[in-house]
């Protein structure tokens, strides 16, 4: 595995951490949505559920991605530059990867608490962006 240039990855640990931010935030407004609906069933709870993880793995991402910037920085502290990066860069990874998958389940769920055809929509569209999106990902990865 090649290694980072130290750099490169704070510019990779600030853009991820942005754009967990901005994707958690829309997450959790789409949970407050799903619960403020009131609805019943297991389909609904499953969205529900997705949902949180999403919510809870973004944040996890951007506290990450923030310990690792402080980690990088040229200027930081001996004692917090000497701190490995690998935990902080495995942490943000994963949980970044989780809060996206978590996110686009939980919205093709969400169609089926309305109809079949709503269903089959959001499904479809979620599936086409979890295969984009893995493609994009392993393309780079």
């Amino acid at each position: 595995m090649e290694g980072l240039a130290p750099a490169y990855l704070s510019d990779i640990a600030t853009q991820i951490g942005a754009l967990s931010a901005f994707l958690g935030g829309f997450a959790a407004t789409f949970l407050g949505t799903l619960l403020a609906l009131g609805l019943k069933g297991r389909t609904a709870s499953v969205a529900i559920g997705f949902a949180v993880v999403s919510s809870v793995a973004f944040i996890a991402a951007v506290v990450a991605s923030t310990a690792l910037v402080a980690l990088l920085h040229p200027d930081a502290p001996k004692a917090v530059a000497s701190v490995s990066s690998a935990g902080p860069r495995a942490l943000m990874t994963l949980a970044f990867l989780l809060g996206l998958y978590a996110l686009l389940v939980s919205l093709g769920i969400s169609g089926w608490t309305r109809s079949r055809g709503t269903g089959l929509t959001t499904s479809v569209a979620a599936g086409l962006s979890l295969v984009l999106v893995t493609t994009m990902l392993v393309g780079i990865g």
